[in-house]
């Protein structure tokens, strides 16, 4: 798995150069993805064929146990649902903000580059799985972009099991991979081509070096975990926190097992080093264009509200109460119902297993005090530490009516879960068998009111030629934007356009002589011109 996520990453970054080189056209890009398959086909064909074959022998284990087969059968009814929602148009508010909007900015415009203004900010951030989904649109589109993603929820399932195994056994592992995929939120991020899935993935690799580092003393685990965790960052900018609860476990490690300060300070620098360096690129592309390495982050487009009222604990308790059981993405009730079990359990458990309690203690503290803007998910990569708890618990109560209750829990959550999610995506079911247009799907579940656009009557496509362009006032989500544009939070003097497009926002007095000539009621766009002259900003 470490070496899958290094492929992943060596990936990015070359499309990341290929970007900064302005070389993303779809050709070199189609041309240099496939001879990297091909490479990593034949350079790892026998651990290819070696891992097939593993999975047929776990496919044929499986067969054989009922109650193993029964958890199969379950996280496989919970893929196949979101997998229907994969093949459905991106409905994403951030997807379709800048998720998807940026690679495919900068695969029209074949480089990667400073957006400024208040709308694509994001442009200078981190953007590891962006880059990815960069290739995703030149091949196929934002279907392929949402596969990636939803299959960063595998690889997540996949690890979690084989962290799991770490401590317990094959029952009991499945059944932690079971709490984590039931999870709401990893239902919905399953299906949108976000990033919190990815960097679910490499945060849990470097929990997963962590504890092998405590159980072997190698220390090239240490370099493991740092080099995960440095592709956490690069994924998403908020995993900068993360790297405080891996300094403490380093701190814990060097005086509590190893009782050696001198490694201590070698250890943190290592481990910090390696962490940033790895999405250093990112951060000097920031400075050179921002003067922030981390920009937005402590700007007035990104604040960070740290006041003397969270350390109130009543706060505290009542915010990760909040977040567990009130989150607009939801997340599993197992969590809360697991808590008093888990604390009891605490002082009772092996000592590597209690790197896991350390290590999700420090994590919900850090996402406490850190923006909380993204609900759930900003929570999601920490839920695979917590579902390895609950499954603590079941192996302390296993046999036990209390621990027959605890899984018939689990079992009820998941099939809840899956009669849910398959309500929820249900909408997408006949644009993917073909009863309905795409066009159609869109007009009627976007949210048109809340920054999304769509071309709905085709007025844009049959109006607007490839020679035109379309300044933009008060549009937000610009992925479904198919005709030549500039947006007003970057547009600078000498642009030129000859059309005006305003989506619930009033035309500039700049331009009130401007004739109205499209009105679209349903997705509160009007479309201005000047007898179709060419203008200057």
């Amino acid at each position: 798995m470490f070496a899958l996520a290094i492929l992943i990453g060596i990936y990015s970054y070359l499309v990341m150069a290929l970007g900064f080189a302005g070389f993303l056209y779809k050709p070199v890009l189609v041309s240099i993805s496939l001879i990297y398959l091909f490479a990593i086909i034949f350079f790892h064909k026998l651990w290819l064929k070696t891992s097939f074959f593993r999975c047929l022998e776990i496919l044929k284990k499986i067969q054989k146990q009922k109650i193993f087969f029964f958890l199969f059968i379950l996280l496989f009814l919970q893929a196949l649902i979101n997998f229907i929602g994969v093949l459905g148009p991106e409905l994403g508010f951030d997807a379709l903000w800048y998720h998807l909007t940026l690679p495919k900015i900068y695969l029209e415009n074949h480089s990667v580059f400073y957006i400024p203004g208040g709308l694509l900010y994001y442009s200078v951030m981190p953007k590891l799985t962006e880059m990815i989904y960069i290739s995703a649109l030149a091949f196929n589109g934002e279907i392929l972009a949402k596969l990636i993603h939803f299959s960063f929820g595998i690889l997540t399932c996949v690890a979690l099991y084989k962290v799991s195994r770490e401590f317990f056994s094959s029952k009991a592992s499945l059944i932690g991979v079971v709490i984590f995929y039931s999870n709401l939120v990893v239902g919905w991020q399953s299906i949108t081509a976000y990033v919190d899935l990815a960097r679910t993935f490499f945060e849990l690799l470097a929990l997963w070096g962590f504890i092998k580092l405590y159980k072997s003393g190698e220390k090239k685990w240490l370099v493991e975990s740092a080099v995960m965790l440095g592709l956490a960052i690069s994924t998403k900018l908020l995993a900068l926190g993360s790297l405080l609860i891996f300094s403490l476990l380093i701190i814990f490690y060097f005086l509590h097992v190893k009782k050696n300060l001198n490694n201590l300070f070698i250890g943190l620098f290592v481990y910090w080093s390696i962490c940033l360096l790895v999405p250093l690129p990112w951060f000097v592309f920031s400075y050179i264009n921002t003067g922030s390495p981390i920009f937005p982050f402590f700007t007035d487009l990104y604040r960070f509200n740290l006041d003397i009222s969270l350390i109130n604990p009543i706060k505290f308790i009542v915010d990760t109460w909040d977040v567990f059981t009130k989150s607009s993405d939801p997340v599993s009730p197992i969590y809360i119902i697991f808590l008093p079990l888990i604390l009891f359990f605490f002082k009772k458990s092996k000592f590597d297993l209690k790197v896991i309690y350390i290590y999700s203690i420090i994590a919900i503290v850090i996402w406490y005090l850190t923006p909380r803007t993204g609900g759930g998910r900003f929570i999601l990569p920490y839920l695979p530490a917590l579902s390895i708890l609950c499954v603590s618990v079941l192996e302390k109560t296993k046999g036990k009516i209390l621990g027959i209750t605890l899984i018939g829990l689990v079992i009820i959550v998941s099939i809840v879960s899956i009669v849910y999610r398959g309500i929820a995506n249900f909408k997408y079911l006949p644009v993917v068998i073909g009863k309905q247009t795409r066009a159609d799907f869109l007009s009627l579940n976007l949210n048109f009111s809340f920054g999304d656009f769509y071309d709905t009557d085709g007025y844009f496509k049959n109006t607007i030629k490839t020679t035109d362009k379309v300044l933009l006032y008060g549009f937000h989500n610009l992925y479904y934007v198919n005709f030549p544009f500039v947006d007003s939070s970057w547009v600078k003097k000498g642009d030129t356009f000859n059309y005006i497009a305003v989506q619930e926002a009033d035309l500039p007095e700049r331009f009130w002589d401007w004739d109205l000539i499209y009105h679209n009621q349903k997705t509160k766009v009007k479309l201005y011109s000047k007898g179709g002259i060419m203008w200057h900003y």
